[in-house]
Order: C-alpha cells, then structure tokens, then sequence
C-alpha cells in the first residue's frame, strides 16, 4: 500500500492553495460555459492530470468556445488545427526550408509547426488521413516531434484536445485503437438544458459578450500536475480500479455477457488513467485522497473509448454506458 506523505504545515497550505485556485479556474469557466458541468470537470481532469482529451458532439455545442476559455483562463499557449483529408503531416509538426546566406552558404532551417504549443486543439481530427493522424500521435505520446532525423521537444505543458462529429462519418478516417488509447478521457458533449440555453441566448447574442480572462499561469498549472501524482491511493481505491479494468476484458472477466458482447477490452493504460484522473478529481473536490466514487464516476469517460463491442451487444440492444454500468455496480455495494 502506498504510504501517504506527511501532512505538514506547508503541505495542507499548498494544497488548500490549489483547490482555491482550480476552484476560481471553474468560476471562470462558468462565465463563459454555461451549463456543462460534467464537461468543464472532466476537461479540468484531463489538464491536472497530464494528458489529452477526446471532446465528441455534434457541432455548435460550443466546443471550440471550450478550449479557447481554457487556454486563456490557465495561461497556456493555444493553436488551432482543423484537419482535413488534404492536412499532411509537415501542416502540423513543421517543416525543414532550404536557405541561402548573404555569402552563398545554404543551410536547411527548421520551422516549427502548430503542434508548438501548450494547448492544442485538434479541431474535427478523424478526417485527417491515418498519415497524418500519425504524426499528431507521436506528438501526443512523446511529447516531441522527429524531422529529418531530427527531435524537437515540444513546449510544456503540451495537452491535445481533439473534437470529433458523431453525427457525419462520410469522408472520415477512424481513429485506430492505438491513438485512441492516447487520449485519457473521452468527453461526450449533449446538447444544454433548457435555463444552460437562456443563459446563451442572453449571453452571446447582444451588444457586448464577456471574454475569458486569465487567472492561473502555465508554470502553476504544472505544480497542480505534479501535486496530483503526490495524492495517495489507498489500497481500496487501487483494488477498485484493477477489478474495474480487468473485469472488462473478456479474457479476464467472470461475467459471462462480457465474453460474450466485448470484443475486446481496455489495456493498462485505462488502469494509468483512472489512477491519475481519481486524484486530479480529490483534489478539484479538496480531498486529499480519492474514494470509489471516484473510480466509479469516471469509468464511464475512461473505458468507453477503450473497448469495443461485438454484433451480438448490437442484436441486443447493448450499449458501451449499459455495459460499463453493469461493470460498476459490483463496486457500488
């Protein structure tokens, strides 16, 4: 079991510090985003915990609008890509130019693409070509780019959010499993409430609109992400999420519909995930320790873009959120 640091002085100030501070962070957000809230949380989540989020919704649900209020709001440096199936790999990492000197001399410069930045967002990314999506990968996954032989470090923090439409699928190349494994949580976005709708209507469509406004830095940003990883599990929690992961894959599952309906499970990386997501939420919530409603909560944005369902779920009437609440409910006891 891992043993929990010493709750010294400092230490509780530090923390407290940080929950006021992403507390203030969300009070932004709400400014800008209304309604959402599972959005803005697991959107948070992604960021305190290091890694990258896959936004899906059909489009004016105010995706863009999200991670443009993120980027101002935390200090991060943003870019924008919208993929297409003409985007190359070089539109995206950057490319090496041939230059010649006053003195004749020439020599290949390297210019860097928009993926040099602390916030990218991927705007529509399955319908760049499986070339491309490729680059964007290593990017994700290493935090670098290679050219020409060559490795460039990519800014730090470095986070990929990538929006995709559920609706129209004509002209697009599927993620492969490789990339979508990635990606640390999968954000489904619906459409606002009805009060979430007024509020936009008041909001967007008169004289004036508020704009974002800076309230963290890039470098408090990643205290907060080293901060996470200092969060304790307890044994309990660590158990939760190894019988949650490994009950989903069907060759390790007891429950004979998953054999039977999953095609295929998630793999450690869904157990890495969960281990960093279950504390960046403690500490959004100000708890020094994540619980199993915490496992429990963010199951369904961590598995479900990791497992894939057979023909005969679909004969059924299965869906992915029916099956990963059925793996959960042994949990909830």
């Amino acid at each position: 079991m891992e043993k929990p640091p010493e709750k010294t002085e400092a230490t509780v100030r530090e923390f407290e510090s940080a929950v006021a501070k992403i507390a203030t962070v969300r009070e932004a957000i709400g400014r800008v985003i209304f309604g959402q809230r599972e959005v803005v949380e697991q959107s948070l989540i992604t960021l305190l915990a290091g890694g990258h989020g896959l936004l899906i919704g059909v489009p004016g649900l105010a995706k863009t609008r999200l991670v443009d209020a993120l980027g101002h709001i935390m200090g991060l440096g943003t870019k924008r890509i919208q993929f297409t199936p003409d985007l190359m790999p070089a539109d995206i990492i950057g490319s090496e130019v041939l230059e010649e000197s006053e003195t004749g001399r020439r020599s290949f410069r390297f210019i860097k693409g928009p993926v040099f930045c602390q916030l990218l967002m991927a705007d529509e990314v399955n319908r760049a070509s499986p070339r491309t999506q490729s680059a964007l990968l290593q990017a994700m996954q290493e935090r670098q780019v290679t050219v020409a032989g060559v490795k460039y470090d990519l800014p730090h923090p470095f986070h990929v959010l990538a929006t995709q439409n559920p609706l129209e699928q004509e002209g697009t190349y599927p993620l492969p499993e490789a990339q979508l494994d990635r990606f640390l949580i999968q954000i489904d976005i619906g459409y606002p409430d009805l009060e979430a709708e007024r509020r936009i209507l008041l909001a967007t469509t008169g004289v004036t609109e508020e704009a974002p406004r800076e309230v963290l830095r890039a470098q408090e940003l990643i205290f907060f992400q080293r901060l996470v990883r200092a969060i304790p599990v307890g044994e309990r929690v660590l158990e939760a999420i190894l019988t949650l992961v490994r009950s989903a894959r069907p060759e390790t599952a007891t429950n004979p519909q998953i054999r039977d309906y999953v095609a295929w499970g998630p793999g450690p990386r869904a157990s890495q995930a969960l281990s960093l997501a279950v504390r960046a939420r403690a500490l959004m919530e100000g708890r020094f320790a994540p619980s199993v409603d915490d496992v429990v909560s963010l199951a369904q944005p961590i598995l479900r873009h990791r497992m894939a369902l057979k023909f005969a779920a679909r004969e059924k009437d299965l869906t992915m959120a029916t099956v990963i609440d059925q793996l959960c409910a042994p949990l909830q006891h």
